[in-house]
């Protein structure tokens, strides 16, 4: 998958890698004429051309108490005429928005139909316009392929048009080896289910999710990385899955709860598999398993895992026993047969996605019965904190919450799942203008603990205005010894004029850029030093407002008096109205006269100003920049906050699908449309 994000491909440890394509049949006598291979691949690209999907994903990940929000892209083919795609979990499964780019060029909406981080496939349906049929690619039996048989594999490398590759098959029993760890995704062990097709078709990131097919044009497995070879997933095993994601969602797999591994060298044993452990409370643990054992039978079928290889079609058949269906094993115990009742119950997730609660500045998980049993903890109610956002309220209370900590009460009520944290949340931020000190329950590792956090959203207070001062509307520098020095002032202090702001009373006084000023109504400056640069500011804001002062000013070598108004300072950028958008993540506000003079705008322009964007929230995605001026939402014209705040909550009403932003940035004016995806909590 190719993050747009980063400059480099992040995943899991190892590097990942997309590809796509599909292929009809050819003709039957082409095959395995080498001479005739050019002619094949063009008959066969140009067949399965129609079917190949760039998977352009808005994907939301959790980090830093944050949700952020990631563009990236991937490669899909469609298996279906009524357009539904495979690809890849790591490409779609956390997709907030995605959008196709077809092999015609035209872009089609599509969503997420299901997806399954254990096996790294998901499937997701296209949506156009108005009803059609799709042509479709068809799935081979890749329980046949062999070393040395010819392989392609198209897709969209670097997020390019969709390419093809040639190479051959490797290994068929690709698995990851020991020295790499394991390669999980949402807290599952891909290994634990996948034996890769590994294959020299060149892929790169952006292929991430597209097939891998024989020269019969047929899907024989679904690229999904690279370390030096590719590797992809069975066509096999990524259709069944697939059928099941169209079918019903999910994937639904038994779960008995022992450890298993290869046979030990020295075991004298040539059938079975070793327990090596089981899992408090799990349905191996209440059948008897012990560690040692050896499992010769399982619901009639003979075991047999002596190899690392055998591992991932032994869970696959555990997988695929019957919920709550009582089976017999056969396990081998000191020498002696011994026979077991197991009921397999439905397998939970490993890890639940965290969620967002941006009152306490934490990203927040349930528990599952997995992360429950590595805490050691004997249930799963509560709500982990995965992360917290730097300055945020879990972060400043005294103690501060911790990545990890579970929060288990709040104001005495107890807090068994993320519905309850969102509904204790909803009723304490009610009505109120202020963060609440709300106190909190929490238990890190052993310890139990109780904090104080103020729960809530800080509006933007009103900066206040400053008390308004007299001003000379000029910039300056103060005239350091060096200087005076070196222009031929060398016993002279003061400042230099380095602007002159137009059309105000020192512009009409006919002060220049290069002026020195050493003296306020025949009153020297003692300004001589970098650190004096308050020292004729404050000597004019001793003057009245509307007072007029004579300055002696040094031109040409030249000393000249010259009488100038003082007016009222204007505001500065921190006294204006801001407005904090935590929808689009991003603040702005209105335009003060120092940004009317650094931008040389007229008067007469009007807008927002914005002042920060928040990377990985919408208006990132939508590149809203820091310091665009917003002059027009969806066509109606922004003059000023007040305006601005009316538009975005009717925006944040009605949830478009879209927002579009007319804004000034340096001399050009664009649009800029951000995407918006709504919570449905």
């Amino acid at each position: 998958m190719l993050h747009k994000r980063y400059s480099h491909l992040k995943t899991l440890g190892i590097t990942a890698i997309l590809l796509s394509s599909l292929f009809a049949p050819c003709r039957a006598g082409q095959i395995n004429d080498a001479g005739n291979l050019p002619q094949i691949m063009d008959s066969v690209v140009s067949a399965v051309k129609p079917t190949l999907v760039r998977i352009h994903v808005v994907s939301a990940e959790h980090e830093e108490g944050r949700e952020i929000k990631e563009e990236s892209f991937g490669s899909g083919v469609i298996i279906s005429i009524d357009g539904y795609v495979i690809t890849n979990h790591h490409v779609a499964g956390h997709a907030k928005q995605i959008s196709c780019t077809m092999s015609d060029k035209t872009e089609v909406d599509a969503k997420l139909v299901g997806t399954d981080a254990a096996t790294d496939i998901a499937v997701i349906k296209l949506l156009p316009a108005e009803k059609k049929d799709f042509i479709a690619a068809k799935f081979g039996d890749s329980s046949t392929l062999k070393v040395g048989d010819r392989v392609m594999a198209m897709g969209s490398p670097l997020a390019f048009s969709q390419s093809v590759t040639m190479g051959i098959v490797s290994n068929t029993e690709l698995i990851m080896p020991d020295m790499y760890g394991e390669f999980k995704l949402d807290g599952e062990d891909i290994g634990s289910f996948v034996r890769w097709i590994a294959h020299d078709a060149q892929i790169h990131p952006g292929n991430s999710g597209g097939p891998l097919v024989n020269i019969q044009g047929e899907i024989v497995g679904i690229n999904e990385i690279s370390m030096g070879l590719g590797g992809a997933i069975p066509g096999n095993l990524a259709h069944d899955i697939a059928d099941q994601l169209i079918k019903n969602g999910k994937i639904r797999r038994s779960w008995v709860g022992f450890s298993v591994q290869p046979l030990l060298k020295s075991s004298k044993q040539s059938k079975g598999v070793l327990i090596s452990g089981t899992i408090d409370g799990s349905p191996a643990q209440k059948a008897g398993f012990k560690p040692g054992d050896i499992l010769l039978t399982l619901a009639g079928k003979e075991c047999s895992v002596q190899f690392a290889e055998e591992m991932p079609i032994f869970n696959q058949f555990v997988a695929d026993l019957t919920s709550g269906q009582e089976v017999d094993a056969v396990v081998l115990r000191d020498g002696k047969e011994v026979t077991l009742k197991i009921t397999p119950t439905d397998k939970q997730n490993a890890e639940q996605r965290p969620q967002e609660f941006k009152e306490w500045g934490v990203c927040a998980s349930d528990l599952t019965f997995f992360v429950a049993k590595e805490m050691k903890r004997a249930h799963t109610a509560g709500v982990l904190v995965d992360s917290l956002r730097p300055g945020g309220p879990s972060e400043d209370a005294k103690p501060a919450l911790s990545d990890g900590d579970i929060i288990t009460q709040i104001n005495g009520k107890p807090v068994n799942n993320l519905d309850d944290l969102r509904n204790i949340t909803r009723d304490i931020i009610k009505d109120q203008d202020e963060p609440v000190p709300t106190t909190v329950a929490f238990d890190r590792n052993a310890d139990h603990y109780l904090t104080v956090v103020k729960v809530g959203i800080e509006d933007f207070k009103d900066p206040g205005l400053e008390i308004r001062k007299a001003w000379l509307p000029v910039n300056t520098q103060v005239l350091t010894r060096d200087i005076a020095e070196q222009i031929g002032m060398k016993d002279k202090t003061g400042v230099r004029i380095t602007q002159v702001y137009q059309n105000t009373s020192a512009d009409k006084a006919g002060l220049k850029i290069g002026d020195i000023i050493i003296a306020v109504d025949n009153a020297p400056i003692s300004a001589s030093e970098p650190e004096d640069t308050e020292v004729f500011p404050t000597m004019i804001r001793q003057h009245k407002v509307g007072s007029t002062v004579t300055l002696t000013v040094v031109r040409s070598a030249t000393e000249i008096k010259v009488p100038v108004s003082l007016p009222l300072a204007p505001k500065l950028a921190r006294e204006m109205k801001k407005h904090r958008d935590d929808s689009l993540d991003f603040t702005v506000r209105d335009i003060c006269f120092f940004d009317r003079a650094d931008e040389q705008w007229a008067d007469s322009q009007t807008g927002v100003l914005v002042e920060s964007v928040d990377e990985g929230g919408w208006a990132s995605l939508g590149e809203l920049h820091t310091g665009d001026l917003i002059i027009a939402i969806d066509g109606a014209a922004i003059p000023d906050i007040s305006t601005f705040q009316e538009k975005i909550q009717k925006v944040t009403s009605d949830k478009p699908k879209s927002v579009v932003f007319q804004i000034k940035r340096g001399i050009q004016t664009k649009f800029t449309e951000i995407a918006l995806s709504w919570p449905t909590k």
